[in-house]
């Protein structure tokens, strides 16, 4: 924790000695909570160097499909888009629930959130769970190269469901999408893909630097006919603004009991698939209070409006009425749900 305040400090004495407005830049942690010096202007990037050759990201041939199932829960099956015989010859069924998990910035199909919620779904069930990597654009020190990649990546998810339509019947109602921080919005964007239809999209903590409400490329409550975010590090990592149908804002959404000094905001940031992975299985559930108002939220109160809801959890809300805003507590540490 000593090496990451110092670590912080320095990055902080760098922008102060940029001869260049420093508005322009800004500490984005990546998933690992590792801090980067990010120029969040794309018009004023310094020249690229001629020696690192451009990023060409294609969606259909550079994302990484890997499908999980009771058949094989830890040895994948790769699934290709242009190669319908992978999915005919793979274990996909189509009769069971298919879920997505789609990681952040400066990672890939290795992150442990993927193994996590794979591990906890098939020991509730038979699922389809295919880990989607498009480390290719993800694993990039150029923030602003991968947040430009999230649009991409969703359409490659989205082709693939159109493959597994085509191929195995499967419908899209049976589908959800979990993705983390940049992850986040590629689950959108596979919603947007598919016009909504997926049944549910879970966006945890979705990324903040350069995203907005509204964005064409940001997660929104339109992109699936159900739309939770869990917001834990919100105004920092995180964005600070509700961009699903309900949003769940544990213990304020910005920072996270039991995380310490959390500088960089790494800890906070990962409690959102923390939480999430918790709830798929846990006999406890994540039980939140319905807020007036987003402002409520920011201003540290919740006025009760509505039934309580759960957060996360299997299968989701879809179908619950639930949407909003929510507060709810959590421990220090796992198990995290109180109830």
């Amino acid at each position: 924790m000593l090496a990451r305040k110092l670590t912080f400090l320095g990055l902080l004495a760098v922008v102060s000695a940029f001869p260049v407005d420093q508005a322009n830049w800004q500490l984005v942690p990546s998933s690992d909570g590792h801090l980067h010096l990010v120029n969040i202007n794309p018009y004023n990037l310094p020249e690229a160097d001629a020696s690192e050759p451009e990023l060409h990201f294609n969606p259909e041939s550079d994302i990484l499909f890997r499908l999980f199932t009771r058949g094989n829960p830890t040895q994948a099956q790769f699934l290709n888009i242009n190669n319908p015989a992978s999915i005919t010859g793979s274990n996909f069924n189509p009769a069971h629930p298919t879920r997505f998990t789609i990681h952040g910035w400066n990672n890939d199909g290795s992150h442990w959130m993927n193994s996590g919620i794979r591990d906890e779904l098939l020991a509730i069930g038979d699922f389809n769970v295919i880990t989607v990597d498009w480390g290719v654009a993800a694993n990039n020190p150029n923030y602003i190269s991968a947040r430009n990649a999230v649009g991409p990546a969703g359409f490659g998810v989205g082709r693939l469901i159109d493959r597994l339509i085509e191929t195995t019947g499967v419908s899209v109602n049976n589908i959800n999408v979990i993705g983390f921080s940049l992850g986040a919005h590629v689950a959108g964007n596979a919603g947007k893909h598919h016009g909504g239809s997926i049944n549910s999209i879970i966006a945890l903590d979705p990324a903040g630097p350069l995203f907005s409400a509204g964005q064409a490329d940001a997660v929104s409550p339109q992109d699936g006919l159900y739309v939770e975010t869990i917001m834990t590090n919100a105004g920092l990592l995180g964005i600070n603004v509700p961009l699903g149908q309900a949003n769940f804002y544990p213990n304020g959404g910005r920072t996270q009991p039991g995380c310490g000094i959390d500088i960089s905001g790494g800890c906070a940031h990962d409690r959102a698939p923390e939480f999430f992975m918790e709830s798929l299985r846990s006999s406890v559930p994540f039980q939140a209070t319905r807020c007036a108002s987003h402002n409520e939220i920011l201003n540290g109160v919740c006025t009760p409006s509505g039934p309580n809801a759960n957060m996360g959890g299997q299968p989701s809300n879809f179908g619950r009425g639930v949407n909003g805003i929510y507060f709810l507590t959590t421990n220090n540490a796992s198990p995290f749900a109180r109830g």
